[in-house]
């Protein structure tokens, strides 16, 4: 498919046709508060680092987000998604002046998915950052492939196929791009909720104390009944893309 790539900076999309995209994201993943932050201030702040693919007819059928911020010590945080994230909103907000660039999220149409289009994104937001003067793009990635929620990310992160990739996909998407797994981010991204909140996003019942193992995460969500919330803490790795910026 023959496709345009651009940031949002360059074709401004309205706003309704941009988030109207279907994507594949389970619903729990859209509730948390420090990414919503993020989203909410793509139009005032990110314009230059968010690209849409545009088909023929102008639709949109990617979109690729990413985010300047502060990195202290240049140490990769524990804290991974929700750190990069937060860190880039106080950069913008107080001012100072960003010492590194996250990429946030790619999301494919669905119908798309398995077409190589992910890589294709993942390769224009790795030159856009060099376009923008940074050389490294940094990744807290999410590896969607994981379905046994009870084995560590730091074993799951690491282990390879014959052919010396990894095993999960989309590791393996970075991996052939240039990438290079740096470490885990144990507490990349917390998605807390009060257990009605739960019960809508998964269907699931949350009436016992305990772990309670939900489709599509990554680990288990921790149940507080007696309290009335649940909780949510995803592991994701750390991936270095030098730009060559």
């Amino acid at each position: 498919m023959d496709l345009e790539i651009v940031t949002l900076a360059e074709r401004p999309q309205p706003w309704d046709v941009f988030w109207d995209m279907e994507t594949s994201w389970p619903e729990f993943m859209k509730h948390d508060p420090i990414g919503n932050s993020y989203y909410s201030c793509l139009e005032e702040y990110f314009m230059e680092t968010v690209l849409v693919a545009l088909d023929p007819d102008g639709r949109i059928v990617a979109k690729a987000f990413s985010a300047p911020f502060t990195l202290p010590d240049g140490e990769l945080p524990d804290a991974g998604w929700d750190f990069a994230l937060r860190s880039a909103l106080l950069t913008r907000i107080w001012g100072d002046t960003p010492n590194a660039i996250t990429a946030a999220e790619i999301a494919i149409e669905p119908r798309l998915q398995g077409t190589g289009l992910s890589g294709v994104m993942l390769a224009a937001l790795r030159d856009n950052a060099g376009r923008l003067g940074y050389s490294e793009l940094l990744a807290p990635v999410r590896p969607n492939g994981k379905t046994d929620v009870h084995e560590p990310m730091s074993s799951y992160a690491f282990r390879t196929r014959d052919d010396g990739l990894p095993v999960d996909p989309w590791l393996r998407v970075h991996v052939r791009a240039g990438g290079t797994i740096e470490r885990v981010a144990p507490r990349s991204m917390c998605i807390p909720g009060t257990l009605e909140e739960w019960r809508a996003w998964t269907g699931l019942p949350f009436d016992t104390t305990g772990p309670v193992e939900v489709p599509k995460a990554l680990a288990p969500v921790m149940c507080d009944a007696e309290h009335g919330v649940a909780t949510y803490v995803e592991p994701n790795v750390w991936i270095r893309h030098v730009t060559g910026a």
